[in-house]
């Protein structure tokens, strides 16, 4: 009778149900507990949290291991035969027992609703302290409630309960969202921009590369399309693009149409471009010889006009280059004649109007259309773009702190296929692997998207400050991904239990512990209505409206 108390209509454990007592453990190591006959090891998974109540305070921490114990090393060789029930019964919880190991992250405050972060736990509970699941007021008491600087992102483990990040700390320093294919990542990117757009945090620009973010998206599991920030959020985003005839058949609104001219690639450009173009490190230095015989923004229109092999070795010799590595980088950058978007001269100044976007407070998607599947046009327009508006970014800065100016809008730069940009042989010297060291010294943050984090830069990597890892098989990433982090072995086992769906560990800056929550969903009518009546949007409040209504309430929404 006892025990149905403590379970619901489901069978499973109540909120704030006893589930076992403190045996042993170390700080470092986790503690473990010895589960009593009102749980079983398959009430418990990998992830959940569990509430312990020591003689002086309450420690909140998370399940890393689950386990089958005895107390009689004999049951091994004699375990009770098929059809002995009542002996299965006799020693189920005395003899054989289950145990699951506990990290204590943080101790709870008594008082609900306290301002400062819950302490880290520098101590465990003493021998048996009693264990018991959380209840929904032990997690706002962890993370926090559902306000103006916390987000919900998702629910911990067979809780309903709403699991929040700090928006303020998860903009501070750059952003990590991991995980091998079809695991969610692209959903879960969405939701952190949703909650970073509703809560005003920062501008974001998104190097959309399948054109996921902007308008519309794919869900290819459940084969539907889902709405985009643009259709959410329509007067605080606004969508680039690199290929208009691609977004005009998706129904894709164009606010802007991208062009880049010869003039805006810089020698430091093709350095990025060293792995998807296959250039030796001599053929991607060339460019700096060819800056200085042909003058900035001439170069490149001008070693692309040279035509045949023999017009190439005499500028090889000219310039003091190897000619094979000269004729090798003019065979390779060729092909960038073959984009539509790269011109002699572009209409206008991309990376000036995305920046004018950014400045008023509104998020950008930069859609790459047909371009999205060639990394060499994704790396080189969002590695010269990036590095113009870091560049603008430093010189706003400069000002503010000459006192020319006011501080400029905290901006969070999205890229997909991460590793592209910041391996371990070009990170050092791309403008990404500087913004990632820079720790946000310049207002300028990044969201790193990538399915093999092992590929990335490990000082890159150590610079993260939050981040969101759905599931991994291969170890090496798993090992990049927890690098430094405490408790790292007792993650792992964590990591690797996490479904392949709408499941992800997050830790970092903005959770006061790691946690494994079910991602909350994206995709329904239901949830696009609760996202944007959060932002203050009702999506369904403006049908019926003119066009002539709907641009004036959207320059009053922007302004």
């Amino acid at each position: 009778m006892t025990h149905g108390l403590q379970r619901d209509q489901n069978g499973g454990l109540l909120p704030g149900a006893p589930v076992g007592l403190v045996v042993g453990g170390s700080l470092t190591q986790g503690v473990e507990v010895r589960l009593d006959g009102a749980a079983t090891v398959e009430d418990i998974k990998a992830g959940t949290f569990l509430t312990i109540q020591g003689g002086r305070q309450r420690y909140f921490g998370v399940v890393t291991d689950i386990a089958l114990g005895s107390s009689d090393p004999r049951m091994k060789h004699t375990p009770p035969q098929p059809g002995e029930d009542f002996l299965v019964q006799v020693l189920s919880g005395i003899v054989a027992y289950g145990a699951v190991t506990v990290m204590p992250s943080v101790t709870l405050p008594s008082v609900l609703g306290d301002e400062e972060s819950p302490p880290p736990a520098k101590t465990i509970p003493p021998h048996f302290a009693r264990a018991y699941t959380a209840a929904p007021r032990d997690v706002e008491l962890v993370f926090g409630r559902e306000d103006e600087n916390h987000f919900w992102i998702g629910n911990p483990l067979d809780m309903e309960t709403k699991l929040c990040l700090d928006l303020d700390k998860l903009v501070q320093r750059s952003i990590g969202i991991f995980g091998k294919s079809g695991t969610g990542k692209t959903f879960l990117t969405r939701l952190l921009l949703v909650g970073i757009l509703q809560r005003n945090r920062a501008s974001s620009i998104i190097f959309d590369m399948h054109s996921e973010y902007g308008w519309s998206g794919q869900d290819a599991d459940r084969r539907r399309v889902v709405k985009g920030l643009k259709q959410l959020f329509p007067s605080q985003v606004s969508t680039f693009t690199l290929d208009e005839a691609s977004s005009r058949r998706r129904g894709s609104p164009v606010d802007e149409v991208v062009g880049i001219s010869y003039g805006d690639v810089e020698p430091e450009d093709l350095l990025t471009l060293r792995e998807t173009l296959n250039l030796s490190e001599v053929a991607a230095g060339a460019g700096f010889n060819l800056e200085r015989k042909f003058g900035p923004g001439k170069w490149l229109r001008e070693f692309l006009a040279r035509q045949g092999q023999d017009d190439v070795k005499e500028l090889a010799e000219d310039v003091g280059i190897n000619q094979q590595a000269l004729l090798t980088l003019h065979r390779r950058l060729s092909q960038l004649t073959r984009y539509e978007f790269f011109t002699d001269q572009a209409p206008k100044d991309a990376a000036v109007q995305i920046i004018e976007h950014a400045e008023k407070g509104r998020h950008v998607a930069l859609e790459f259309g047909r371009y999205g599947n060639d990394p060499t046009a994704y790396v080189l327009v969002s590695t010269l773009l990036c590095r113009r508006i870091h560049k603008r970014y430093i010189d706003l800065k400069e000002q503010a702190a000459g006192g020319g100016g006011r501080e400029p809008r905290p901006l969070v730069l999205v890229i997909e296929e991460a590793h592209k940009f910041l391996s371990p042989a070009i990170a050092s010297q791309t403008i990404f692997g500087i913004i990632a060291r820079e720790l946000r010294k310049y207002n300028v943050t990044l969201m790193v998207i990538d399915q093999r984090p092992a590929a990335i830069d490990s000082e890159v990597m150590s610079q993260l400050g939050t981040l969101l890892t759905c599931r991994l098989d291969n170890e090496k990433d798993v090992e990049a991904v927890l690098a430094g982090t405490p408790g790292a072995r007792q993650l792992r086992t964590v990591l690797s239990r996490l479904e392949s769906r709408q499941q992800a560990l997050l830790f970092g800056d903005a959770l006061p512990m790691p946690v494994v929550v079910r991602t909350r969903e994206y995709g329904s009518e239901g949830s696009y209505a609760e996202l944007g009546r959060k932002a203050g949007l009702q999506p369904d409040a403006h049908q019926g409206e003119t066009a002539a209504q709907r641009l004036e309430r959207e320059i009053k929404e922007l302004f």
